[in-house]
This record gives structure tokens, sequence and C-alpha cells, in this order.
């Protein structure tokens, strides 16, 4: 099977080719950018339509993401790519097999106390990235495809979670907004083994994440030590947090700059969001990695497993 990986030069759409390559598909990456392994087609998903000719099928990860401060630039900017984008990946699909990756950012915000199905409520989402996932996403489900969507998906190459924490950490010290809660995380390999196994899933939305949760204040201190930045953690009132996030903001405009912390930052480690994966187990797939894994690498020096 020729298997069209759009997106294949970031983060996940890297692990997604190299998973396919292994599992025996042909690849080709479609974006800007080449991806690691397969036959590179150039596609601006901002402004083209792709070219998936001889492609069997699509797995969709090329997105804007990111947490810029709001503006109806940033809105317009990421609404080309996630929605407009994917209109047009759709359209070109034309009948074959899409498998599109979207994100738990598309739930309402808030802190739970029960798993998540995909039932759960969408919308009211604080960032142009979930809002424009969410009307992405809409549109795929519409078109028949498979939606998946994973939280906090961390790994090697991770240009996210890892930074963030990193920053974090002053004098020895990371400051975690409110008390310890439960999170679900989503490995890189477990999100790219969801996508191929999708290819035969029933059209739908499917949360993906590792096989357990985790408590917050645990990983956190794991991925640390692993980073060998070891630090103390102290918990601050979510207000004071959301406050500091509002100021940095504030800042990040005046300097034209990109905040160093912000609300979006916050919900994510203030709010205990578990997802329940029963959709997705029930269509045989298990996640086969876990933190654990990711730390031990991590102190391996890093080395590709």
């Amino acid at each position: 099977m020729r298997l069209a990986v759009t997106g294949a030069s970031g983060f996940c759409g890297a692990a997604v080719a190299r998973a396919a390559v292994a599992a025996g598909f042909e690849v080709v990456c479609l974006g800007r950018r080449s991806g690691p392994v397969g036959r590179h087609v150039p596609w601006d998903a901002a402004a083209d339509t792709p070219d998936l000719a001889g492609a069997d099928a699509v797995v969709h990860l090329a997105a804007a993401v990111g947490d810029p401060p709001p503006g109806a630039a940033v809105e317009a900017a990421f609404r080309r790519v996630n929605v407009d984008g994917t209109a047009r990946l759709t359209a070109a699909a034309a009948g074959r097999p899409v498998v599109y990756v979207s994100s738990a950012s598309v739930y309402a915000p808030g802190r739970y106390e029960q798993p998540l199905t995909e039932e759960h409520p969408i919308g009211g989402q604080r960032t142009a990235y979930g809002r424009t996932k969410a009307d992405g996403e809409a549109l795929a489900l519409a078109a028949g495809a498979v939606a998946l969507r994973p939280r906090a998906v961390y790994g090697p190459g991770d240009p996210h979670l890892l930074p963030r924490l990193r920053r974090a950490v002053r004098a020895g010290v990371a400051l975690l907004p409110g008390p310890d809660a439960m999170l679900s995380l989503t490995a890189v390999e477990n999100l790219a083994d969801a996508c191929l196994a999708a290819l035969d899933w029933p059209p739908g939305a499917y949360n993906i994440t590792d096989a357990t949760a985790y408590r917050r204040d645990d990983a956190v201190r794991r991925v640390l030590d692993a980073l060998g930045t070891p630090a103390r953690l102290v918990h601050v009132p979510p207000g004071l947090a959301y406050a500091a996030a509002s100021a940095a903001r504030l800042a990040g405009r005046l300097s034209s700059t990109s905040p160093t912390l912000t609300r979006y930052a916050v919900d994510q480690l203030a709010n205990g969001v578990v997802l329940d994966t029963t959709r997705a187990t029930a269509q045989g797939w298990r996640p086969r990695y876990d933190l654990d894994r990711f730390t031990a690498w991590l102190c391996g020096g890093g080395r590709r497993r």
C-alpha cells in the first residue's frame, strides 16, 4: 500500500512515516519540507491542493501548531492550515481512507473527575490551535475520516513539552499550578501505531493515549531527573498562575515576542484530564510505549530506540 503522510517533517509526522516504512508501506511525504523517509511531494497546506496521485490512503498530520499570542492575524493563519488545508485534503482524497490526527485540545477545557470519552463536549477552546483543530476535525469527520485525539504527545525529538518543562525550572525549583492531578500522556510511538491501525477502523473519533494515566508531579519529576535538571516541585494557586500567564501575554505583546507562560500551558498542567481509550482498544489497538521507556531513553543519552 502506498501511504501519503502529510506533515512528515514534523515531530509526529516523522514518527508516523518511519513506522509506516517499518510496517512495509511505500511512503509519500507531503509538505513544505521532506520527511525522514520516502518520496517528497511539495505541498503548502495553507494554500494548495495536495497531489495524492497514486496514494491508496492518507494520514493527515500537517498542522499549524503552537501557542502564540491571540489575535485576528494568528487566528487566520491557523485557519488557513488547520481548516482550509484539511478541506482541500479531504476533497483531494476522494474516497481514500483518511486518518486525521486531531487533538484532545478540541474538548471543552476544565478539570474533570472522570475520564473523558469521545462524546465529551467540543468547544470553548482557549487557543487558535484548539479552535481550528476542532473545526478541521469536524470537516474530516463529515468526509468519513477517522479522527485520532491524542493528548500531550511526547517522545524523542519532542519540540514542545520538554522545552516547556526545562523553562519551568528556575534556581532548582519548578512551579506547578494547583495540586497534583492525574494526566493522560501519549507516547509518539503509540500515536504512530494508532495512525496505521486506524486505516482499517470505522469512521469516527478515537482517543489515543498511553495505557495508563500518570500522576503529574511524579511524571514531571521523573522527566526532569532524566534530563539532568532535578528540581523541587512547588505548588502555586491556579489563580496566581493564570494571572502570571495574563501578565506574560501582555509583556509579549509589548515586546512582540511569544510569552513564556500562557493560559493554555497552565490548563495543561493544572487540569486533571484523563482520556478513555475504550473505543480505540475495542478495535484491537494496544499502546506499547510508556513514560518509563522514554525516561530510560533520556537517561541513556537520547540514543534512538
